[in-house]
């Protein structure tokens, strides 16, 4: 069963029952659009308990704000996939929001236009009875489709300030759709970005990884800094305005310019080179370091610099991860991305061990990618990533991951202590191993022998 059939189904049966119900929200939006939603959510008169009692496969996971989770009915086929689940809620009317996402308490309504009046934009204010096709509109949202515009319900100011991630919302669906911010709802937003600060770090860093990984990741970033968000959220990517660069290598102009380029690079999720959220950060953050290390042509005596931008950048994105609160997984991966993103200009006179080495970063897929977008976002050049692409092509993986010629228990049996100097030398074994210095447990053992010296009264 799909996640339509299932909502069809409980509107179905909630009407049999005597209720009303219909598909709201993002749902209906898509289908009006011609697109296949991502999830479905029905509205209906039905009270929580009364919809668990008619779904005995139902949870009550914000049964507060009158929403049940209703599972399908597990097939025996498909018993190792996950069962689509719909949303279904009680048609409400908030009362205060003291903490700026919840409600303070909900009074439960018979009424749709009252539940729908208390929704955030037009465009997601509608309401559909899938057996007859009506579409139920009470706030314009048809009309703000077709004239592609993004437009809070009643007063902007009173819905942002119910839940201010609305204000990423909006840029995100102007991005996501191509559409604009209706201009009271964007002064609005202007105004109350500063409180941006005010929804946890966890929304926060969602609501901007779909930003980043949804098609539109250009347009989405220039409304942030349109909207005054972008100085509020991420401080440290809006400083790249106006940071030049040496125009032989970026003739595409300025940092700012040259990631929104790399960010419009980035593939659709409908695509089938889906964007990694870990790559899509990297993209955004590479050139981070840039504003901190800027060095004039007229300092230098020859052109634009940025010593050490790399490593300061990837400083900088550990501490962004951090008060994003991302997971540790996610986080070393993107300061390994900013981190490593110019060591691709050495590649030609890399050792054989330090390429290889270097083509062994945990996800090196995301490393390669972000490098050819860098190139085609300024210079054009793709002679490193096709060298480097090509390598990866030609050479075995044993030889770029090869088994260890010799461990700790030849060590010990040579006469040296476990200690640092253990490391060293398997180190240095491995160096030589993936030179192709050396290529049996012999050779590796002769090496120890010449280059670490057994320690005195050793067999």
């Amino acid at each position: 069963m799909t996640a339509r059939e299932l909502a069809e189904n409980i509107c179905r049966k909630l009407r049999e029952s005597g209720h009303q119900a219909y598909l709201v929200g993002g749902c209906v939006r898509d289908l009006l659009l011609g697109r296949e939603p991502v999830d479905y959510d029905v509205a209906t008169d039905a009270r929580p308990e009364r919809v668990q009692e008619l779904f005995p496969q139902s949870i009550g996971v914000g049964a507060k704000f009158g929403v049940v989770l209703v599972c399908a009915p597990q097939e025996q086929e498909d018993a190792e996939k996950a069962s689509p689940t719909v949303e279904v809620a009680t048609f409400r009317c908030d009362i205060g929001y003291s903490d700026g996402r919840h409600p303070d308490r909900v009074e439960y309504s018979r009424s749709p236009e009252e539940d729908v009046r208390r929704r955030d934009f037009t465009i997601n204010g509608l309401m559909l009875d899938p057996q007859n096709g009506e579409v139920l509109d009470f706030v314009g949202g048809r009309d703000d489709l077709r004239a592609g515009m993004v437009r809070a319900i009643g007063a902007p100011e009173v819905r942002f300030a119910e839940d201010k991630l609305r204000m990423i919302r909006a840029v995100r669906f102007a991005a996501r759709f191509s559409y604009a911010i209706e201009p009271a709802t964007f002064t609005a937003i202007q105004s109350a970005a500063p409180q941006i600060t005010e929804v946890s770090a966890e929304r926060l860093r969602d609501e901007l990884t779909k930003l980043l990984t949804e098609g539109a990741g250009r347009r989405a970033f220039e409304l942030l800094d349109q909207s005054q968000l972008l100085c509020v959220l991420l401080p440290e990517v809006a400083r790249m305005k106006g940071v030049a660069q040496p125009p032989q290598y970026h003739p595409e102009g300025d940092v700012w310019i040259h990631t929104l380029i790399m960010l419009e690079r980035l593939p659709a999720p409908i695509s089938p080179a889906r964007v990694s959220p870990t790559l899509a950060w990297g993209v955004l953050l590479h050139d981070v370091g840039k504003p901190p290390t800027f060095v004039s042509a007229e300092r230098t005596g020859d052109r634009i610099r940025f010593n050490g931008h790399a490593e300061i950048g990837a400083l900088m994105s550990v501490e962004i991860c951090g008060r994003l609160r991302f997971s540790r997984a996610e986080s070393e991966q993107i300061e390994s991305l900013v981190a490593n993103h110019m060591r691709f200009k050495d590649v030609f006179q890399m050792r054989p061990a330090t390429l290889k080495r270097f083509v062994r970063l945990p996800q090196f897929e995301e490393h390669l990618e972000l490098h050819r977008l860098d190139c085609l976002s300024s210079h054009g050049l793709l002679d490193a990533y096709e060298f480097v692409r090509r390598f990866i092509l030609e050479t075995p993986p044993e030889e770029v991951r090869p088994a260890r010629l010799i461990g700790g228990e030849e060590l010990k049996e040579m006469g040296y202590r476990p200690g640092p100097l253990f490391k060293e030398i398997l180190d240095s074994v491995e160096e030589a191993q993936l030179d192709g210095r050396i290529k049996t447990r012999e050779d590796a053992l002769d090496l120890v022998r010449t280059a670490f010296p057994a320690p005195p009264g050793s067999a």
